[in-house]
């Protein structure tokens, strides 16, 4: 199994200025996030940046990146102009692993990436079981329904499914059955995913503010298979760089 990593980072996150090069322990998150792919079975990882300190940043710990326009509204945007500069192959296989995310598991990694190259659809990405009513509730708990195939139908900050027969619990669902999380992973081909930028942001995707909803609108089939191990959540806030740099403590054994 053949693959490229592509990592997309910026500095200006509206909740956490700064985040890609935020200290945990001695080393920048986007080199944390690096250090985990590099422990996947990637061929190659690259990060994408708009952004010279960054930039800087990965040539330091010797990673290699790429110089994208600052034009970009997403980060796929953003790697799509990578692939192009990069001159990567149509059929390539990309997994866009996003630069908050530090204790990304390496396993779920390699499992989007075989989860697209065994089956026939265009995109593949990750999901678990929720297990927290406040998180189906949670807009910020993007939360995904599939088919029996495992392949995404819908994706939503919403609660879905919801039960109508519970009205009473604001559609509380009976032990979370069929409850899923999304998990922003995703895997494609390099021509999937030039062809995915090229369509624009659909009125869904601008609705719920989700990228992944402009592949269904146009049609595109989503693998979204459970996770084979917990994907603990990334960093989006300086609550959360706390939590991670306590759990990167122990385990660095400082």
């Amino acid at each position: 199994m053949s693959y490229t990593v592509l990592i997309p980072a910026r500095m200006g996150s509206q909740r956490l200025p700064g985040k890609p090069l935020a200290d945990i322990h001695g080393k920048p998150m986007i080199q944390r996030v690096f250090e985990q792919t590099r422990l996947s079975n990637a061929s190659r990882t690259v990060v994408a940046t708009d952004d010279q300190a960054i930039f800087d940043s990965v040539i330091g710990f010797g990673g290699e990146v790429v110089m994208t326009g600052s034009h970009h509204i997403s980060g796929t945007d953003r790697l799509a102009e990578a692939c192009d500069i990069l001159q990567i192959p149509a059929d390539t296989t990309i997994v866009n692993v996003q630069g908050d995310e530090p204790l990304i598991p390496p396993v779920c990694i390699d499992q989007v990436a075989k989860d697209l190259q065994q089956s026939s659809c265009d995109m593949a990405t990750l999901c678990q079981p929720l297990t927290e009513q406040a998180h189906w509730h949670e807009p910020n708990v993007v939360k995904v329904v599939r088919n029996q195939r495992q392949e995404a139908l819908y994706f939503s900050r919403a609660s879905i499914p919801f039960e109508r027969s519970a009205p009473a619990r604001r559609g509380e669902v009976a032990a979370l059955a069929e409850c899923y999380r999304h998990v922003g992973i995703y895997a494609y081909s390099a021509g999937f995913l030039r062809e995915f930028v090229s369509w624009g942001a659909c009125h869904l995707e601008q609705t719920e503010k989700l990228e992944q909803l402009r592949a269904l609108y146009h049609g595109a089939r989503i693998m979204a298979c459970v996770a084979d191990v917990l994907i603990p959540p990334g960093i989006d806030t300086a609550d959360d760089l706390c939590k991670v740099r306590q759990i990167l403590a122990k385990k660095d054994g400082k």
